[in-house]
């Protein structure tokens, strides 16, 4: 009998099947350090203990990507390793905070299968939940992804199921933080004036700042989200696959974007919800991640808060960001997200 575990493939999954991932994951600060080390995001909340407790938190709340990617991680064994592509995602929702000390979990739910019509693929249809150590839900998100067959050719009898994934969280469904004080909210601290009134519905913000990728960057941050897919790792493999070389883990590039965007959405503190993300390119090491976001819609919560509906498009190699038609995206661009995110209202 052997003892390794090659994963599944496209034909080991079912329509309801309830995956319970291995290896709960205790966040610590150095864990908190790599992310900073490896994005070099500067959102306030996230990195002044004083900060976060001024305005009511116990402490500074993980940063809502990394729960992301956490979370993410427990399932890549029992979901990534034989996937050719993580194709998009959808309705992914943040609930409580996590912070230093916690330790998350998750599961998936089968909720679709369909063959492609290349007969060497397929596409699996997932809902992940994670929880933290007292079984209070964190995040929950819906994804899909290319997965081998081990068998070319299509299936007998078999019944495609294609779920239907909400296009956007309604704003019911929205986890509002409690109990902030948010007149404690200060920009000298956050390096930016701009609160919920001074942003406009259709404005475009170019967030300036370029990352150019390292090879050891993107294995060093995968790594620390225990995503061990071979795509990102194995270039004795890869240099004789699809691209001739590694792929960056789109995870990866949503992280970068969400950092980069500090630069214009510097009080955009909390994300809410992302609606949707597609990854409609591979990235590869040596290249530059540029950012713009563009304000869908937005809404006042109360006198203190307000919601704001982001689209952030991420390129690569070429910092002029427009934002076209979801279905008519250019070469260069390697994530499309849409995102509702909390940002205080004036403060006195």
């Amino acid at each position: 009998m052997t003892k390794n575990f090659k994963s599944r493939y496209f034909e080991d999954y079912n329509i309801g099947d309830i995956i319970k991932h291995s290896v709960p994951r205790s966040i610590t600060e150095g864990d908190v350090a790599i992310y900073l080390s490896t994005t070099g995001s500067r959102f306030a909340l996230n990195y002044s203990k004083e900060f976060s407790k001024k305005i009511g938190y116990e402490k500074q709340p993980v940063d809502d990507i990394l729960l992301f990617h956490m979370v993410f991680g427990r399932t890549v064994p029992d979901l990534s390793l034989n996937a050719i592509a993580n194709l998009g995602y959808a309705a992914v929702k943040f609930f409580k905070p996590v912070f230093v000390g916690d330790t998350v979990t998750a599961e998936s739910e089968i909720i679709g299968l369909k063959e492609n019509s290349n007969g060497k693929t397929g596409t699996v249809y997932v809902k992940s939940t994670g929880t933290n150590q007292r079984g209070e839900v964190v995040l929950s998100y819906f994804r899909w992804l290319m997965m081998r067959k081990k068998s070319n050719g299509m299936i007998k009898s078999f019944v495609n199921k294609v779920p239907d994934l909400p296009a956007k969280l309604d704003e019911k469904e929205f986890e509002i933080p409690k109990s902030l004080n948010f007149n404690e909210w200060s920009t000298q601290i956050t390096g930016s004036d701009f609160l919920f009134d001074d942003y406009n519905v259709n404005e475009e913000i170019d967030h300036l700042d370029g990352q150019t990728i390292e090879e050891a960057e993107h294995q060093i941050a995968t790594r620390l989200y225990q995503n061990n897919a071979r795509v990102h790792f194995n270039n004795h493999i890869e240099k004789d696959g699809r691209f001739g070389k590694r792929i960056i883990y789109g995870g990866y590039i949503i992280s970068l974007a969400r950092a980069i965007s500090c630069n214009g959405l510097a009080n955009a503190f909390k994300i809410l919800a992302i609606h949707s993300g597609r990854h409609s390119a591979p990235t590869f090491s040596g290249d530059t991640i540029y950012a713009g976001s563009k304000i869908l819609d937005k809404k006042k919560i109360n006198d203190s808060l307000g919601c704001l509906l982001v689209r952030t498009i991420a390129s690569k190699n070429e910092p002029k960001i427009n934002f076209p038609d979801k279905n008519d995206l250019s070469e260069n661009m390697v994530l499309d997200l849409e995102y509702s995110v909390l940002i205080p209202a004036k403060v006195k």
